[in-house]
């Protein structure tokens, strides 16, 4: 198992960075390599990032020392999303198939973690947590639809709301996924901050020869990340978060902070960018 640490970087430092820097302390890349568990501990909000993919043999996440406590979960929540074939994962004995676009919130206290299923690639999503909440499974067909944009904007998608409070409880995590429809390459644009929370974004779906123009920084002072399939990105709560693509595909987006409003943000005018 591999785990990166990442320290929080105020706007101010980050205005001085050139594109080594800010792929070095935003950019997360080789997240799923088969037979491996890899994570990024951050200091946003102690969100943790990462991916594990079983391939022939199961894979354990048991514990870390960067947590400071003897069982992964112990003071944490998780959710894991499956985005490759079908496979199981095991919480506290408890073992839950999933398919295609699946997520599992494991509720505190829920570990040790145990990843299998041959083609299944699963992204792992963790948070402190401040109480117990009962680990449940929440398929795409379970999860809530809002479908928004249109063609002639370039971003017709629909937005799937998983670990959400119109879909379950948690205690600080909210996750969902995006996918852009053929043809649509935007996502969250006119675009927004919110500093009560920080965010992460997963892509995938995307062709191996297409990319995604990420855009971050303060909404005065932007910046870009040129991200590939299965790349994530942080998005400290000060920094705005969008994208376009070469080609449509998909994301997760996994806020972490002070509240789970979903609509607790600040919306940016385009005027206002530069």
């Amino acid at each position: 198992m591999k785990v990166e640490n990442r320290y929080a970087i105020d706007p101010v430092h980050a205005k001085s960075f050139d594109t080594e820097a800010l792929r070095r302390e935003f950019l997360i890349g080789n997240a799923f390599v088969e037979g491996e568990i890899n994570l990024t501990y951050t200091h946003y909000d102690r969100m943790i990032v990462g991916g594990a993919v079983p391939g022939v043999f199961p894979l354990e996440l048991a514990a870390i020392k960067e947590t400071g406590t003897p069982g992964f979960l112990d003071r944490r929540e998780a959710v894991i999303v499956n985005i490759g074939a079908a496979g199981t994962v095991k919480a506290k004995g408890a073992a839950y198939e999933m398919g295609p676009r699946d997520m599992l919130y494991v509720g505190r206290g829920d570990g040790p973690l145990v990843f299998s299923g041959k083609g299944a690639r699963f992204y792992i999503l963790s948070a402190p947590a401040h109480r117990d909440i009962p680990t449940r499974l929440v398929t795409i067909d379970q999860a809530k639809r809002v479908d928004l944009g249109a063609p002639e904007t370039s971003n017709q998608r629909s937005i799937f709301q998983f670990v959400h409070p119109d879909v379950m409880e948690s205690c600080q995590i909210v996750v969902g996924m995006t996918t852009l429809h053929k043809g649509s390459i935007w996502n969250t644009m006119p675009a927004h901050v919110h500093d009560r929370r920080m965010e992460a974004y997963l892509y995938f779906d995307l062709p191996d020869d297409a990319r995604v123009f990420h855009m971050m920084g303060e909404p005065g002072e932007t910046r870009h990340l040129v991200v590939k399939n299965e790349d994530a990105v942080l998005s400290p709560p000060w920094s705005i978060h969008s994208g376009a693509g070469t080609a449509a595909y998909t994301f997760i987006w996994a806020m972490a902070g002070d509240n789970v409003d979903y609509r607790d943000v600040e919306m940016v005018a385009m005027d206002a960018l530069k």
